[in-house]
């Protein structure tokens, strides 16, 4: 069965050859999306198109091989628009965790002073920098189209202060930072920009073997797939500006309440003592 998927939206995922990016990319593809997948690793790219051919999808899924700790993502969007057109939606997913450092970092946690200067860089590279830099190329694209999504995966308040937690949750609260400055100068153009996060420690590859931990009783990927649909949806044209728990998304629920229970503010804007501004000069 051949689908015509030329006027289908066309989704940008990063990180996708494993783990959430492929759960993902994977689901999408089911929605009748066409995908451009990123990933560093060649192998997982080709793995996740011989899935997607296996479903019939492999039409409507290009595989980009893309090192995030240093890119081009000027050229790297012409190589995606070249293939697919243009971008509907961003879905900065990569990530760069502590396994960098040594795979028993949960039992052993390395202390900040540990972490050379390279793991540091390279964790700031994908975890933040590469989402600033491909989201504001597309971002500009969106806007004169005047819609458009922008998704970004980060990670709980904890693992962002958690001791051992040096580069990882830094990075990470980096691009926390980042989405909440992205969705108010975004505020009423028709482009959104929100966070979906799992809420847990997931069973993807970026745990270790070593992790002391029950596969099955981690969160599973597919969990994100839920909230990420109703984001991508038009019923959520005007939601932006959210960090959304994907183990707190009842599904049994329709979309707006279940997004009501499972969001709260990027950033955590309702815990924080916000600095007094004074008023600009008349």
């Amino acid at each position: 069965m051949t689908q015509n998927t030329s006027n289908a939206p066309v989704a940008l995922i990063t990180g996708a050859g494993k783990g959430i990016g492929r759960a993902m990319a994977l689901g999408l593809l089911t929605k009748g999306m066409r995908i451009a997948a990123v990933d560093r690793d060649e192998q997982s790219l080709l793995a996740l198109k011989h899935l997607a051919k296996q479903s019939d999808y492999a039409e409507s899924l290009e595989i980009f091989t893309e090192d995030l700790t240093g890119f081009d993502a000027q050229l790297l969007i012409k190589r995606i628009e070249d293939k697919l057109g243009g971008i509907n939606i961003l879905i900065n997913n990569a990530g760069l965790g502590q396994g960098q450092i040594r795979n028993d970092y949960h039992r052993h946690p390395p202390k900040f002073y540990d972490v050379t200067p390279e793991q540091w860089l390279n964790a700031i590279a994908v975890n933040a920098n590469a989402v600033f830099l491909l989201s504001q190329v597309v971002a500009q694209r969106m806007l004169g189209n005047g819609w458009g999504r922008i998704i970004n995966v980060t990670t709980s308040l904890g693992t962002m202060l958690r001791e051992g937690y040096c580069p990882y949750g830094p990075t990470k609260a980096a691009a926390e930072g980042l989405s909440a400055v992205m969705a108010s100068d975004l505020r009423g153009s028709g482009v959104t920009v929100n966070v979906l996060v799992p809420g847990g420690i997931v069973n993807t590859p970026m745990i270790p073997g070593e992790a002391p931990f029950l596969r099955e009783e981690l969160i599973q990927p597919e969990a994100m797939l839920a909230p990420l649909y109703w984001l991508c949806s038009r019923e959520a044209n005007d939601v932006t500006g959210l960090r959304f728990l994907a183990n707190q998304w009842d599904d049994r629920l329709v979309g707006a309440e279940a997004a009501k229970r499972a969001g709260a503010p990027i950033g955590w804007k309702d815990l924080a003592v916000l600095p007094v501004t004074p008023k600009f000069k008349v």
